[in-house]
């Protein structure tokens, strides 16, 4: 069993390549976002990025600096199958994830434009916010020293690959199908 980590800026195609990977390759999806929803839900709160951060750096310090991916880690173990966790934001995940065996950890990015179109087009429920808004939300999560709270920067540099996906879907699949073949599954 593999599992792939997916880290990355705000709209860079995250998403888009976990499709690839359980359309093609027939990998399980394991989501950082879904379970802060659930979490949120139970919580009785909004269903919103500001609540999702909340949520996530709270189980983070309570538990400890890879809670949500230890627990995505033990769903994906359980189905047996190479899967896909998406959405690693803090250095202490990817570090638990190393400790556990087969792990390669993929990075995304793209033009902070192209990804802001993205995010509007996609038009999920914690989407709707203005360019100057998206910048904000991204520039909170992108450094921290505290092992609870998002770290894109530190997350992105620990990445076994980093994708650019300033191009078209194509282009992306092209990328994801050389690091498949690269990692030998």
């Amino acid at each position: 069993m593999v599992i792939i980590g997916i880290t990355g800026t705000l709209g860079a195609g995250k998403g888009t390549i976990v499709d690839f990977l359980t359309q093609k390759c027939g990998f399980q999806h394991f989501s950082v976002r879904q379970y802060l929803i659930e979490e949120a839900q139970r919580r009785g709160k909004p269903i919103n990025r500001d609540t999702f951060v909340e949520v996530a750096n709270d189980l983070r310090a309570t538990h400890s600096p890879s809670f949500i991916i230890d627990e995505l880690y033990k769903q994906a173990q359980a189905s047996g199958k190479n899967a896909i966790i998406e959405s690693i934001r803090a250095a202490g995940e990817i570090t638990s994830l190393r400790q556990k065996g087969d792990f390669v950890l993929l990075a995304v990015d793209a033009d902070p434009k192209i990804r802001y179109e993205r995010i509007v087009a996609r038009n999920s429920e914690t989407d709707h916010v203005s360019f100057e808004t998206f910048l904000e939300n991204e520039r909170r999560e992108m450094t921290s020293e505290d092992p609870s709270k998002q770290n894109l920067s530190k997350c992105i540099s620990m990445a076994d690959y980093t994708l650019r996906n300033n191009g078209d879907f194509e282009d992306l699949y092209h990328q994801v199908s050389i690091i498949i073949k690269n990692i030998n599954i």
